[in-house]
């Protein structure tokens, strides 16, 4: 049985990739520092642990029995949504790099075999949505629009170190925007396919919602069964460097907004503030991963039909909580 240690498993894509190997027939040990929000954890063994900490990570990889774990996903961050990623800079160029430095020396040193890094398309330049595609290459030279994609670039070139110094292949995959069931929905670090399908859950019927900018921001968004099967893919493949996951579906934000209305059979106007709105558009190639058999295959309209019921059930159960909440 092979051991694999998922580091961020309280969280939304680590917590999806840690039931697919449990269904592979994996020990898994999960590590982050809190417990999965929305359904028990699927790892064989649960740990909470502060990642910054280099002793933490030595710890977690301590496999059962005294063994080596024989392959690392490395997906613990301090991220989230645009929001978040422009009014928390030195939180996630401390906290990730902190987590990131300890993790990658700690697998090195203990002789895993693999090892997967979540870095992000947040490392790309700003682009005109009518650019062409960029290929993994074309993030030299660097120009990424905010600091949580240079601490990624960091990141990355780090693995890479220890990984040529000790024998540790290493797996980069630049994720897409992800979204899904289960993950973030609230609270100021989600993402906008959940807080457009948040917004519209809890607007009325022919009422407005709020859309950060002019709401013509191109993004592609990939549903969380895709991504997991692409860091599957990848990890056990002989891909080196930074590789690209993620759909080639584009829409507007304010084409999303319209497709979860639809979708949700609810009539809503779209007011535009002023708001962070990150790059004018990301578009990059996904070549590679296809050169391996992967191809991300729910359409963005299938993912919002299986993600947004999900959120309005969650905005559905947190106003009963609040009407049953005793008054202070």
């Amino acid at each position: 049985m092979k051991k694999a240690l998922i580091c961020g498993a309280g969280g939304f894509i680590a917590g999806h990739l840690a039931k697919r190997l449990k269904r592979e027939g994996y020990w898994v040990r999960g590590v982050d520092q809190k417990y999965p929000e929305f359904s028990p954890a699927a790892a064989d063994d649960f740990q909470v642990l502060d990642l910054r900490d280099g002793k933490s990570c030595c710890a977690a990889l301590t496999a059962p029995g005294g063994g080596t774990f024989e392959e690392v996903y490395q997906l613990a961050a301090d991220m989230g949504g645009m929001g978040f990623i422009q009014s928390a800079e030195c939180e996630i160029m401390y906290n990730s790099s902190q987590i990131n430095a300890h993790m990658t020396r700690c697998s090195a040193l203990a002789g895993v075999k693999r090892y997967f890094f979540s870095s992000s398309a947040c490392v790309y330049r700003d682009m005109r949505k009518d650019e062409a595609e960029l290929s993994e290459e074309q993030a030299y030279p660097a120009l990424p629009d905010n600091e949580y994609g240079w601490e990624k670039l960091y990141a990355e070139r780090m693995a890479m170190a220890y990984g040529r110094r000790y024998g540790m292949a290493v797996r980069l995959a630049r994720f897409q925007n992800c979204y899904g069931p289960e993950g973030t929905w609230n609270g100021g670090r989600e993402k906008a396919p959940a807080a457009l399908c948040r917004k519209i859950a809890e607007a009325e019927d022919g009422g407005s919602i709020e859309v950060w900018g002019d709401g013509t921001a191109m993004r592609a968004f990939t549903y969380v069964d895709d991504m997991v099967d692409g860091i599957v893919a990848l990890m056990h493949s002989s891909l080196e460097n930074g590789v690209n996951i993620g759909s080639r579906e584009y829409v507007s934000v304010d084409e999303l907004a319209k497709l979860i209305a639809e979708i949700a059979g609810k009539k809503v106007r779209l007011q535009h503030v002023t708001g962070p709105v990150g790059v004018r558009a990301r578009n990059f190639r996904v070549d590679r991963m296809e050169s391996i058999g992967w191809k991300s295959r729910i359409s963005l309209r299938e993912g919002i039909a299986r993600t947004y019921p999900w959120i309005r059930n969650q905005v559905d159960a947190n106003r009963h909580r609040n009407l049953i909440a005793p008054a202070a």
